[in-house]
């Protein structure tokens, strides 16, 4: 069996990152900068009022409570630029404030006079006194998004508060899901009949495989025969699909046919089997054309880990992303394991009353049970070396999705 790191090394090599092509910013989210994005102007573009009030000028000197200014004018949000001679101009949050004035003070911080109409000052107010500066949040001309970045709520606010309509994306990976078993049904309301099961396979993968990163082109479902597989596969590669992941039929059972369907399509199998546990019978292989072939076990465990494990880091390669960094934390109990293989364990990261994390291991670790994983929020990763780990023992943590960080259990479970 070939030892799991050297098996991401070679999957590794096979990848590159995609080309970057233009989209426009609304349809941007959760798209990988393939450039950095330049502020083309300033934010603010102009000088304007924290809060409601009035707009003073004074150079350096702050101007003394007591003091009384005539009301020259009024600015709201959305007025022109003005030029202010003298006195205060009323002024609300988000105004533009008129040239040669450099401060406001607040409405509840004055007086407001008659005959004639001015303010009389409550409070001492010194220049630049609740004044948003302009180019003092983002000045123009500075990179404000690295290349890599992956686009998330806040940077779509920033890009939209910038006036940049367009952006370098990289491509999204093309990726194809084949389910494979005759015993599989999938749609759910269907009555099963002796001896099938529900197609739970597909679903995940379908959900998962666009929150890695790539862009589902294909799915289908097929029974145990080489030429209906093969038949499904070239529709996914019509469908521009350039990775193939497909479930079940890649172990030594009679009817597990997907390495003898790989050799009629000439694909090159870089490996088949891992040190790890779930989903041992793990195969990667590549097609002349440079597709790229995962064959995961059936058993939804096996699918989870071995998507979550070398697809995923395969699909963060393409999109032109640094290695994943886990997680380090403490255990919460003891751990016992067989030597030999890496562990994927189904886990929950809690949180207890003194901010301390720990790394708790969930009952029913078997490559079948689905329900654990419904409860986990993050993989624990015990190293092929690793026998019994003690509570305490700092191991890696990651989160269900290469994109996302493992989730904190705050109920000091």
């Amino acid at each position: 069996m070939l030892d799991p790191a050297e098996a991401l090394r070679l999957i590794l090599a096979a990848c590159a990152p995609l080309p970057a092509h233009e989209v426009p910013v609304a349809e941007a989210m959760g798209r990988v900068l393939a450039a950095p994005v330049v502020a083309p102007g300033a934010l603010p573009p102009f000088d304007n009022s924290a809060m409601d009030g009035y707009a003073l000028g004074g150079g350096a000197e702050a101007l003394a409570a007591g003091s009384e200014w005539p009301i020259e004018g009024q600015q709201a949000a959305g007025d022109g630029a003005t030029r202010a001679r003298r006195g205060a101009w009323e002024i609300m949050t988000g105004a533009r404030l008129p040239d040669g004035l450099d401060r406001v003070i607040p409405v509840e911080q004055v007086e407001r006079l008659d005959a004639p109409p001015r303010v009389r000052l409550l409070a001492d107010v010194a220049a630049g006194e609740n004044v948003r500066t302009a180019g003092s949040d983002v000045p123009a001309g500075e990179a404000v998004l690295a290349a890599g970045t992956r686009l998330e709520p806040q940077h779509l606010m920033l890009l939209a508060a910038l006036g940049v309509a367009r952006v370098a994306v990289i491509e999204r990976p093309r990726a194809a899901v084949l389910s494979t078993g005759r015993e599989l049904v999938d749609d759910p309301a269907a009555p099963l009949a002796s001896g099938q099961i529900r197609n739970s396979n597909g679903p995940f993968l379908a959900e998962r495989l666009p929150r890695a990163g790539a862009e589902l082109v294909h799915i289908e479902t097929v029974g145990d025969e080489v030429d209906a597989f093969l038949a499904a596969f070239a529709r996914a590669r019509a469908a521009g699909a350039r990775v193939v992941v497909s479930t079940g039929a890649v172990s030594m059972g009679r009817y597990d046919f997907v390495p003898q369907a790989l050799e009629r399509l000439g694909a090159e199998a870089v490996f088949h089997k891992v040190a790890i546990r779930p989903g041992k019978p793990l195969l990667f292989a590549r097609l002349p054309d440079g597709t790229l072939f995962f064959g995961l076990p059936g058993n939804p465990i096996a699918v989870a880990v071995g998507l979550r494990f070398f697809v995923e880091p395969a699909l963060r390669a393409m999109l032109g992303l640094p290695r994943e960094a886990p997680w380090r934390v403490p255990l919460a109990a003891d751990y016992a394991k067989k030597p030999r293989l890496r562990f994927h364990l189904k886990a929950r990261v809690t949180l207890d009353a003194q901010g301390r994390l720990a790394a708790r291991v969930l009952p029913g670790q078997e490559s079948y049970r689905i329900r654990p994983l419904a409860e986990a929020n993050a993989w624990v990763v015990v190293p092929v070396e690793a026998t019994g780990l003690a509570a305490g023992t700092l191991v890696e943590v990651c989160g269900l999705g290469h994109l996302e960080s493992p989730a904190i259990d705050g109920s000091h479970a």
